[in-house]
């Protein structure tokens, strides 16, 4: 069994706080520092990716969009969608990042499983579909062997800025929420049943909460 995964409710945060938050954990971090599950919702942004190409982004209007330094093209986060970003020494665990994905996208399809909505990941597009739509986006940054940014589950959301984006660098992708799928009815819910198939499938020992950054 690993160690315990520290889990930190940050509630509704501005975008670029939380990123830069997660930047300077990473750097600062060394070989005993805590892995830790930091579960957040962000006000209307679109962030691109460090490959993202523009023309990804149709018409952001007046949401703004971040160059950030995850992998991936382009995505929407907003109000009613579950964020949680895994801050985890993956070389401590002995595991690479293909496992990491593996594992956060298997977390969500066990967690909507358990609502019997038959979710499942796909080879060559990273994230977790229903039908064929997109219900939870994945992008992920390595350093020093430590991961940061994560996933995005849509809970119960506004959908429409999806329709100004080509979601994920795929014209045409349909994207779906847990509301309209019979799956977890708000974020609170989404991020506790997340948390237990996560922790759960990357096998910590104990889970420990805490409320905001700063103990």
């Amino acid at each position: 069994m690993q160690q315990a995964l520290h889990i930190r409710h940050l509630g509704q945060q501005d975008y670029e706080s939380v990123w830069h938050a997660m930047q300077t954990y990473t750097d600062n971090r060394d070989s005993n520092s805590q892995d830790e599950l930091w579960i957040v919702e962000h006000p209307p942004v679109f962030t691109q990716g460090q490959a993202g190409k523009s023309e990804h982004i149709l018409n952001p209007g007046d949401i703004p969009v971040i160059q950030v330094d995850r992998g991936g093209q382009v995505t929407y986060h907003g109000p009613g969608q579950l964020v949680a970003y895994p801050l985890i020494d993956i070389k401590r665990l002995k595991i690479g990042v293909r496992q990491l994905v593996t594992n956060i996208e298997q977390a969500i399809v066990s967690m909507l499983n358990q609502y019997e909505v038959e979710a499942y990941p796909k080879p060559d597009a990273p994230g977790v579909y229903v039908k064929e739509k997109k219900v939870a986006s994945l992008g992920l940054r390595i350093r020093k062997g430590c991961s940061f940014h994560g996933l995005a589950l849509n809970v119960d959301m506004d959908m429409t800025p999806f329709l100004r984006i080509n979601p994920c660098g795929y014209a045409g992708l349909e994207m779906v929420q847990c509301k309209e799928l019979g799956g977890p009815a708000t974020v609170v819910e989404a991020g506790d049943k997340l948390i237990d198939s996560f922790s759960q499938i990357m096998g910590y020992s104990q889970v420990i909460h805490h409320q905001g950054l700063v103990d």
